[in-house]
Order: structure tokens, then C-alpha cells, then sequence
């Protein structure tokens, strides 16, 4: 039998694409006028082509922003991925305490971005700070206002613990839905603990992982607010990273050329690591 479509669904999903629309293409399209044009104010306008472009790609600002923000996202997704399923594999399957583990795991998820920036940045102080108080009364030199390294530290650790959950919750429902006959069949061969993961859990849990990789990433590569509220991007620019670099130069410094094109270089890499990353997830699937 032929399918009937009915087109009139189309109405319905009209007022979304509208809402989208007014939020998203509109917003981009005027940060794309501002990448080619130049003003004075008074809505005067002069067409400078690509030289925006050219000077964000030329300068060692930019790269040096691009370099602190992929050792960044390095070293988040190869902390909170293995981190992640660790967790994951030692919580309960079932019962009373499956529960209490769960509601644990999603209650740094429901706290504002600012609002974690802010709790780290009094937890951090040197001082007054139960972390900062805590390592230098142990003997260890730490203080992230003044520090390089331990602003790194603070921040990455800061982030591990706002966002391991979200990795952990997905491992988790990949778990949750592996058929326990797979489970005996493992048992009855004699499988080892590391057999049942290579050849079972990991497999059935590619899915829910690729999910899991590609939130992060874009969530660490787009990262603004905790950084921000918690070191401002210091000491120096020793933690700007790009979308703290871009605020500054559009707002900080009212550069809205060189801003609207690194915005759109930005968005460009960020678009072409997730197609990236999806297409080779999608080869090895097929294959």
C-alpha cells in the first residue's frame, strides 16, 4: 500500500521554524554584515570584504585563545569520558540505592552555570577557601588568582565535577538496556570482568558514548560562563579561552568586526569537528 502523507503537519511545525528563525538565523545573519563591514557609528557602514577574517587568522591573539581552548577540551573528554563509565559501571543496576545514586549524579547538572563559577571561586579561594585552605594547609603552593597551573587545575577539576554526570547518566541508560542474556551467556563461558566490558558492555554503549563525546565537546569548545565568573580569564590570559577572548574583543574593546569574524570562524570549526566526528562515527557503523 502507498503511504499517505498529509502535508498540512507542515502547519504545525511552522510557529517552531518561525521561533527558530527570529533566534538563531537572524542573529547570525546580522553577525555576518558586521564580518565584512566596518562603522563609525550612525549607522554608517563601509564594505571591508574578507580583512576581518584575514586579521583574525593572522593573529597570534587568536591562536593563542585557540590553543588554550583545545587543551581544554582535550583534557576534559579525556578525563570525563573514562571517568564517566567508570562511575557508571560501579553504580548499583536496581533497588534503593540505584536511585539515591542517580538523583546524586544529576544534582550538579541543575546548577547554573554561574552559579557553579561563583560556589568554585569561594571553594578555591587560597584563604578562606576549603580547597585552597585544604592544599596549602597539606603543603602544597596553591593559589588559582596568581597561579597559572593551579588556575588550570581549578578550572578543568571545576568542570569534571559539573559535568561527569551527564556522561555518567548516559553510561548508565547505555547499561540499563543490555539484555542480561548476554550476562549468562558470559558467565557460562567464563568471561573475565574486562572480557564482559571489551566485548559486551563497551559495544552496546558506542551509541549513548558518541552522544556523550560529542555534548561535551561542544560544550567544553563553547565554554563561557563557569571560567569567566570563576578567574575572569587570569591570571593574565593564562585561562582565556576563545569565547572569553571574543567577549572582550566585542564587548571589552567594541571591536565588532574582528568579533563578528572570529564569531563566525568560531562557529565554522565547532560545525566542521562535530560533521567530522559524526562521519566517522557513521563509516565505522556501517562497516
Amino acid at each position: 500500500m502507498e503511504k499517505i502523507q498529509n502535508n498540512k503537519a507542515w502547519f504545525m511545525v511552522l510557529p517552531v521554524l518561525l521561533i527558530v528563525a527570529l533566534n538563531a538565523v537572524v542573529p547570525l545573519m546580522t553577525v555576518v554584515n558586521y564580518s565584512v563591514q566596518d562603522t563609525f557609528g550612525n549607522n554608517i557602514f563601509f564594505f571591508e570584504g574578507t580583512r576581518w577574517f584575514d586579521a583574525v587568522l593572522a593573529s597570534e591573539r587568536f591562536h593563542s585563545a585557540l590553543g588554550r581552548q583545545l587543551f581544554f577540551t582535550a583534557t576534559i573528554l579525556a578525563i570525563e569520558i573514562p571517568l564517566g563509565v567508570m562511575i557508571a559501571l560501579a553504580m548499583p543496576r536496581s533497588g534503593f540505592w540505584a536511585s539515591v545514586c542517580l538523583v546524586l549524579m544529576a544534582l550538579p547538572l541543575l546548577i547554573p552555570w554561574n552559579v557553579v563559577g561563583a560556589m568554585w571561586n569561594i571553594y578555591a579561594l587560597p584563604d578562606i577557601g576549603l580547597l585552597g585552605f585544604g592544599l596549602n594547609w597539606l603543603g602544597i603552593n596553591y593559589d588559582f588568582t596568581q597561579q597559572p597551573v593551579s588556575a588550570w587545575f581549578t578550572v578543568i577539576l571545576m568542570d569534571v565535577w559539573h559535568w561527569t554526570s551527564l556522561v555518567v547518566l548516559l553510561a548508565y541508560a547505555g547499561l540499563q538496556s543490555i539484555d542480561e542474556n548476554y550476562y549468562r551467556a558470559a558467565q557460562i563461558d567464563g568471561a573475565s570482568r574486562w572480557a564482559v566490558f571489551r566485548y559486551i558492555q563497551l559495544p552496546k554503549m558506542k551509541h549513548v558514548l558518541t552522544i556523550a563525546i560529542l555534548l561535551r565537546f561542544m560544550d567544553s569548545f563553547m565554554i563561557y560562563t563557569e571560567p569567566f565568573v570563576l578567574t575572569g580569564g587570569g591570571p593574565g590570559n593564562t585561562t582565556t579561552v576563545l569565547s572569553i577572548d571574543l567577549v572582550k574583543a566585542a564587548l571589552g574593546e567594541f571591536n565588532l568586526g574582528v568579533a563578528s569574524a572570529m564569531s563566525i570562524i568560531y562557529f565554522l570549526m565547532t560545525l566542521l569537528v562535530c560533521w567530522l566526528f559524526y562521519t566517522i562515527t557513521m563509516q565505522g557503523e556501517k562497516k
